[in-house]
């Protein structure tokens, strides 16, 4: 009786090849089934996975050579994802916010690196969560920070650098700022030359130490003249337009009202402007104000704001590269840094 040719691996009890799940190409669940082993171990076995016992790894490599598999093209490209730095902001999305993460995110397009901005987390695990998808650092920009966000970060290894912070700087914790007393200091000596005695300071909250920088500044200035600075020309609110409509208000209803206003920013100082408007005072002819921040708001005021330039953009540029030498564990020179302000004259400020 006449029988069938068989293939010489039929004939010598090899196994046949397996059936390919698309025409050409041998899968990894044809090569498990003629190992005897699952797809997950074929899948190990193909990228290198130690976690293998040799037998089974020689076995299935003999299997994968004799039928020529091939690894499907995203395999054999290796990917690798560029290191992802967080960026979280409280609060509402400021001028000044938005020039610092423009910065942060400017360095990061020139090195390469992804950045995720969001909001402050205080979950169980936030911090954890973070590494585990891939953030190698953490930049908190003006981030009031509790032992227990610092224990957090140290717990998951993740590196912590504050942008303008709004505490004193902290040897435990790596910070980026300006010169906020140099600044407030110039601002003051340039209403002093133009021949203004009668100065306020109307800042941001007590707890800040940028507002308290720039508020010490000021006195200083004044007292290298010997000029008194009455209770009343210092006011404390928020770094928002509110605090300056209604501080500036106060400041005017004084029997012995001020020539000139030196505001903690740049939002205080145009609240000063609109209260001046609002009572029929021009400013700078009866009243002369100098902001800080230089943001986009003292370009487009009406007058031009004279102000305090914080280098918003360089500062972001200096925390995200400072986040990155963290993460590869370099040693920094310095827990806290700070960038110069420089005095930026328009037209909010004249001679009496």
């Amino acid at each position: 009786m006449a029988t069938a040719d068989r293939s010489p691996a039929e004939s010598s009890g090899e196994p046949t090849k397996p059936t390919p799940a698309s025409a050409g190409r041998t899968t990894l669940a044809a090569v498990a089934r003629l190992a005897g082993v699952s797809v997950a171990t074929v899948s190990k076995v193909v990228n290198g996975r130690s976690d293998v016992a040799p037998e089974t790894r020689s076995r299935v490599r003999e299997l994968l050579r004799r039928y020529d598999y091939v690894a499907p093209a995203v395999r054999r490209t290796e990917v690798t994802a560029p290191p992802a730095v967080e960026v979280q902001f409280a609060g509402d999305l400021k001028p000044y916010v938005a020039e610092a993460l423009a910065g942060i995110v400017d360095a990061a397009t020139e090195l390469g690196v992804s950045v995720v901005i969001s909001r402050p987390e205080r979950g169980p695990r936030w911090a954890r969560d973070l590494v585990a998808t891939g953030r190698r650092a953490l930049i908190a920009v003006t981030s009031v920070y509790t032992p227990a966000y610092l224990d957090a970060l140290t717990q998951a290894g993740l590196p912590l650098v504050v942008l303008d912070p709004l505490h004193l700087p902290h040897s435990d914790v790596n910070s980026v700022g300006s010169t906020n007393f140099a600044g407030g200091f110039a601002a003051t000596q340039h209403l002093l030359g133009l021949g203004h005695r009668r100065i306020a300071y109307l800042g941001g909250p007590v707890i800040s130490a940028a507002n308290q920088a720039r508020a010490h500044g000021y006195r200083a200035a004044m007292e290298a003249r010997d000029l008194p600075v009455p209770d009343a020309y210092v006011r404390s609110g928020e770094f928002t337009y509110e605090t300056g409509v209604l501080g500036a208000a106060a400041l005017l209803d004084l029997t012995e009202p001020p020539t000139a206003v030196f505001a903690g920013n740049d939002e205080i100082a145009l609240g000063v402007v609109e209260t001046a408007r609002t009572r029929g005072l021009r400013v700078p002819e009866v009243l002369s104000v100098v902001g800080f921040d230089d943001s986009l708001l003292a370009r487009v005021a009406s007058p031009p704001l004279t102000t305090v330039r914080q280098p918003l953009r360089e500062m972001g540029g200096v925390a995200l590269r400072t986040a990155l030498r963290l993460a590869d564990g370099e040693r920094l020179e310095s827990h806290h840094v700070e960038l110069a302000t420089e005095l930026v004259v328009r037209g909010s400020a004249t001679r009496v």
